[in-house]
């Protein structure tokens, strides 16, 4: 993907005007400040995207569909901002320029304007043989928000929303956005023939604005398709959704496409997959007082890993390949890994840096338009938690920790480009999209991760990170910081599976088939620790901090041991956020 650029609209004094602003004639809206220009500076990656080993479609700047042909535009011409008087964040919107012959614009983009611009939307060419063609003219268009008041002394400087109203048998995929109240030329844009679409999802709202006399407010969310996943299709436009009267579990009036092309010829080959991985592999940093640090998998078995099986009392050494771990199945309780309960325990617990590496698990996202790239980092124990409770730090002796820790972070690439796109970041049994211009690099195009100490939670700045609640300063303190402890992933990675390569490309290792725990159920009540450092505070805060601590996922409290890579719904699915 090219790096985002803007340019003006030459009537520039048309954006400029009065200050009130409705929802569809009916609504009154607080006032905002007069309409400017944004200075919107647009980002790009610390180097220049590299030329990619060849081979296949990727990174050739189009995908096939099928019967639809899309390209990803990243240049922009701003058409109007929220501007809002008084708020820290805004938005701004944007038509596709530069659109190649032939294709044609989808729908608008925008974004928060506290943040460079970098974004893109799809358009496309119709490559169908169908007698229905796959893009059609709207027939007219619904105006769905606007100012109060349409005289010509104060039209100028507003934001029109405008939903093209498709034939019969075809749907919008976005919306179009204008500064002035006249309906956009019906050539504006395209809709596309329904079933090549998909269902989509409001995700992550942009803007939300409240009206002083109704309930209803005027909201926009980012979009992406329902179903996600490695067999899933749905291909996201770039596009927003934006409503007034929307409730969560309704069916949007957009789309996104879907991927009818069984080849996933976009997706990079086994060459590819290494530039990219070399390209921008992660550091990972932990903490300078981490004790608990990653090793291999091999090394961890090599020194004396056992397998316990339900009903017997003597554990059974792992082989340093797995080979003798049950395979398949699932994780039904009736196997797990400990470790042994000798002068070895301590030696394993300390993990073996030298040795470590990233398990890498390639693998199609968003119907093969992009390509998501998951390292797993495995540490032998996790460590015992932190408690913050106002200014006051409390460190636990027990509650945290457990045996067999998995944690990843997932490279997200365009297929288009072969651009570094997000970077998904897991936090015990969560985690987030991360847009990289957000994110530390080094050398180049690679990322820094920083794992929190004990936890191995991964952020994208150094600090303290508390999960529970901000606003009341209550929660488990995560801390990441620079140090000496560092895994390059760039240099130190193993592909342990990459499905859509077919068979016999990749050979997955033995103990990948081992779906069941690596770590013990801990046996003593850790929330009892917890109960009893709050039993020390005013009762007040006390109770407020148990309600706190009670929404915590049971990971952080130990009571589990975790699963293996492939156990985790990430593992064919979409990432939790």
């Amino acid at each position: 993907m090219e790096t985002s650029k803007i340019v003006l609209p030459s009537d520039l004094n048309s954006l400029l005007g009065e200050r009130e602003m409705s929802v569809c004639g009916c609504m009154s809206w607080s006032r905002i400040t007069d309409l400017v220009v944004p200075d919107v500076e647009s980002f790009s990656l610390p180097s220049p995207i590299p030329h990619w080993p060849p081979g296949h479609g990727f990174a050739t700047g189009t995908i096939n569909l099928g019967e639809l042909e899309v390209r990803e535009i990243t240049k922009f011409e701003f058409i109007w901002g929220s501007g809002i008087k008084n708020r820290i964040k805004g938005v701004n919107f944007f038509k596709p320029v530069d659109i190649p012959e032939g294709y044609f614009c989808l729908g608008h983009y925008c974004q928060s304007d506290h943040k460079p611009l970098r974004g893109f939307v799809l358009v496309a060419r119709d490559v169908s043989r169908s007698e229905s063609p796959a893009l059609l003219k709207p027939i007219d268009y619904t105006l769905i928000w606007c100012p109060d008041d349409w005289t010509e002394e104060t039209v100028h400087g507003h934001g029109y929303f405008w939903l093209p109203m498709a034939p019969e048998g075809y749907k919008p995929l976005g919306y179009i956005v204008t500064n002035k109240p006249a309906k956009p030329s019906l050539d504006e844009i395209r809709c596309v023939r329904d079933d090549l679409t998909d269902a989509c999802e409001p995700h992550g709202i942009i803007l939300s604005i409240h009206s002083k006399i109704s309930e209803f407010a005027f909201r926009i969310w980012k979009t992406r398709p329902c179903r996600r996943g490695i067999h899933e299709k749905g291909v996201s436009v770039g596009t927003f959704f934006c409503s007034c009267l929307w409730s969560p579990g309704e069916d949007l009036n957009i789309s996104c496409l879907i991927n009818l092309n069984p080849s996933l010829h976009s997706m990079p080959n086994l060459d590819q997959v290494h530039a990219l991985i070399k390209h921008y592999g992660p550091t990972f940093y932990f903490h300078p007082d981490e004790i608990y640090l990653p090793s291999s998998v091999s090394w961890f078995f090599e020194n004396g890993a056992l397998l316990y099986k339900k009903g017997e009392s003597e554990g059974q050494r792992v082989d340093p390949s797995g080979s003798n771990l049950p395979k398949g199945g699932c994780n039904d309780g009736e196997y797990w890994i400990d470790l042994p309960k000798d002068s070895t325990e301590k030696k394993i617990k300390k993990g073996n840096l030298e040795s470590a590496k990233v398990y890498v698990h390639v693998k199609p996202a968003l119907g093969g338009s992009s390509t998501d790239i998951v390292m797993w980092v495995f540490c032998p124990f996790n460590g015992p938690g932190c408690l913050k409770i106002g200014l006051m730090n409390y460190q636990l002796s027990r509650v945290g920790q457990h045996v067999g820790d998995w944690e990843h972070i997932a490279l997200r690439i365009s297929n288009f480009t072969g651009e570094l796109w997000s970077v998904y970041l897991s936090q015990h049994s969560g985690g987030v999209w991360v847009d990289p211009t957000d994110l530390e690099f080094i050398e180049g195009n690679k990322t820094i991760v920083y794992a929190s100490r004990n936890g191995h939670a991964n952020y994208p700045h150094p600090g303290d990170i508390l999960q529970g609640s901000v606003n009341l300063k209550i929660g488990v303190r995560n801390t990441a910081a620079f140090s000496n402890y560092l895994l390059d992933s760039s240099k130190k990675y193993e592909i342990i599976a990459a499905e859509y390569l077919g068979d016999g490309v990749i050979n997955e290792p033995c103990w990948l088939q081992y779906m069941r725990k690596w770590g013990p159920t801990t046996v003593h009540d850790s929330r009892a620790e917890v109960t009893r450092t709050l039993n020390r505070l005013p009762a007040t805060l006390g109770y407020t901090a148990q309600i706190v601590f009670n929404k915590l996922p049971n990971e952080l409290y130990g009571e589990d041991g975790p699963t293996g890579p492939k156990e985790k719904s990430s593992w064919f699915g979409d990432e939790k956020c």
